[in-house]
C-alpha cells in the first residue's frame, strides 16, 4: 500500500531567499532604529528624556500584537498576502512618524509600524522555518546585518533641526524598502508554508500541545539568554575590570550573525534536535567558564556563535513535528524571555554580585538544553514516520 506524502518544499536557492533577504534587512533596520533616534525625536516634538522611550515602546508593542493576530490569519489567507499588507503598514507606520504633527500621532504610527513588523517576521519565519533551518536561519542572519547599520543610518541621514526632515532620511529610507521588498516578492515570489515531507499514516506527535509548550519553553530560554549577554555581558566584563568591555559585546553580537550565516550554509547536514542538543551544552559550559576572568571575553564571543543556530534550528524543528503556522506563537513566547531575563539578571547581581551573572547564563542555558532533550524525545515517533 503507497502511502501518498506531501509535496517537498522547494530546493534552496537564491530566488527563493530573495524576498527574505530584503525584508529581512529592512525589519533589522527599523527595529534597531528608534533608539539611535531619540535625539532627533526631542529635538522634533520636544519631549523630555524620561518620555521619548515610549516611542520605541510602542513599536516594540506593535511587533509583540501582530504575531498571534498573524498565526490566525494565516489559516485563511496566503503568506504572500499577510507579508504584502504588513508591508504596507509598516510603510504607513514609518511615514507617519516622520509627518505626525504632534506626538501622540507619532507614537500611534510607531505602533502600526512595530505592527507591520511583527506580521511580515511572523509569516516569512513561517514559511522559510517550513523550508528548513539552512533558510530560516540565513534570513535571520541578514535581520543582523540590517540592526548593525542602523546606528549609522540614522547618523548619517537623521538631522536634529525640529523639522519633519530631520527624521525622514532614516524613516523614509525604511518605507523605500518596504516597497523594494513588495516589488521583489511579485518578480521573485514569496514561499508557501510547506507541510513537513513525511508519510501520511505517519504517527502524529503524543501530546502535541505538551510538544508546543516545550518548543515555547525552549525559545523562552532562547531569547531570555540572548537579552541577558546584550544587557549583562559588558557590565560583568566592567565588573571583572577587564578592558574593551563594549568591544568584546559588538564582537558577540557580530559572531552571532556569521554563526547564522554559517548555519544557513551547513545545517543540512545536521539533525535540527541534535544542532540544538549541542549548542545548550555549549552554552552551559561557556557561561560557566565565565567566571575564569581569564576566559570571560572569549567566552562571551563564542557564546554569540553558540548561539546563532538555536532561533531558527528551532523553528524548523518546529515546523517539522507540529506544524509552521504555530511559529507565530513562538515569537511570542520570545518575548517573554526578552523582558523577563535582564531583569532577573539585574535582581542576581544586585543580591549576589557580579559573580551571579555567568551562574544565571548557565542555569538559563541548562533549561533550554532540558526542554530540547524533552521536546527531541516527544517527537521520535513523528520523525520516526
Amino acid at each position: 500500500m503507497t502511502t501518498a506524502r506531501p509535496a517537498a518544499p522547494p530546493p534552496l536557492s537564491w530566488t527563493l531567499l530573495a524576498v527574505g533577504v530584503a525584508a529581512f534587512f529592512t525589519l533589522g533596520l527599523i527595529q534597531a532604529m528608534y533608539g539611535p533616534a531619540f535625539g532627533l525625536f526631542q529635538a522634533r516634538f520636544g519631549v523630555s528624556t524620561a518620555s521619548v522611550g515610549v516611542i520605541a515602546s510602542a513599536h516594540f508593542l506593535g511587533s509583540a500584537v501582530a504575531p498571534p493576530l498573524m498565526g490566525l490569519l494565516l489559516r485563511r489567507v496566503s503568506v504572500r498576502a499577510g507579508v504584502s499588507w504588513s508591508l504596507l503598514l509598516l510603510a504607513l507606520g514609518v511615514t507617519g512618524v516622520v509627518f505626525a504633527p504632534a506626538w501622540p500621532l507619532a507614537v500611534a504610527s510607531a505602533f502600526l509600524g512595530g505592527f507591520g513588523l511583527g506580521g511580515v517576521s511572523a509569516c516569512l519565519n513561517a514559511a522559510y522555518a517550513s523550508v528548513g533551518s539552512r533558510a530560516v536561519n540565513l534570513v535571520n542572519a541578514v535581520f543582523g546585518v540590517g540592526s548593525m547599520l542602523a546606528p549609522l543610518l540614522v547618523v548619517g541621514l537623521g538631522r536634529a533641526d525640529g523639522t519633519p526632515g530631520g527624521l525622514a532620511g532614516p524613516f523614509l529610507t525604511v518605507a523605500a524598502l518596504c516597497a523594494v521588498t513588495f516589488a521583489v516578492g511579485r518578480v521573485w515570489g514569496v514561499p508557501g508554508i510547506h507541510a513537513p515531507a513525511r508519510a501520511a499514516d505517519a504517527p502524529a506527535p503524543a501530546r502535541p500541545v505538551v510538544q508546543a509548550a516545550l518548543f515555547a519553553a525552549l525559545i523562552v530560554c532562547y531569547v531570555g539568554l540572548e537579552a541577558g549577554y546584550g544587557a549583562w555581558a559588558s557590565r560583568y566584563l566592567t565588573e571583572l575590570e577587564l578592558p574593551g568591555a563594549a568591544l568584546t559585546l559588538s564582537a558577540f553580537w557580530a559572531a552571532l550573525t556569521v554563526g547564522r550565516v554559517l548555519t544557513g550554509v551547513f545545517a543540512g547536514r545536521v539533525g535540527a534536535p541534535r544542532v540544538v542538543l549541542s549548542c545548550g551544552a555549549a552554552l552551559v559550559a561557556l557561561a560557566l567558564a565565565m567566571r575564569v576572568p581569564a576566559l570571560a571575553p572569549l567566552a562571551v564571543v563564542l557564546s554569540g556563535l553558540a548561539l546563532a543556530p538555536v532561533f531558527g534550528t528551532t523553528l524548523a524543528w518546529l515546523s517539522q513535528v507540529l506544524s509552521a503556522r504555530l511559529v507565530p506563537l513562538l515569537l511570542v513566547a520570545g518575548s517573554l524571555g526578552g523582558v523577563l531575563s535582564p531583569w532577573l539578571l539585574g535582581q542576581a547581581f544586585s543580591r549576589f554580585g557580579a559573580g551571579a551573572v555567568p551562574v544565571t547564563l548557565a542555569v538559563l542555558a541548562a533549561l533550554m538544553l532540558l526542554f530540547a532533550a524533552l521536546a527531541r524525545r516527544g517527537a521520535r515517533a513523528a520523525t520516526s514516520g
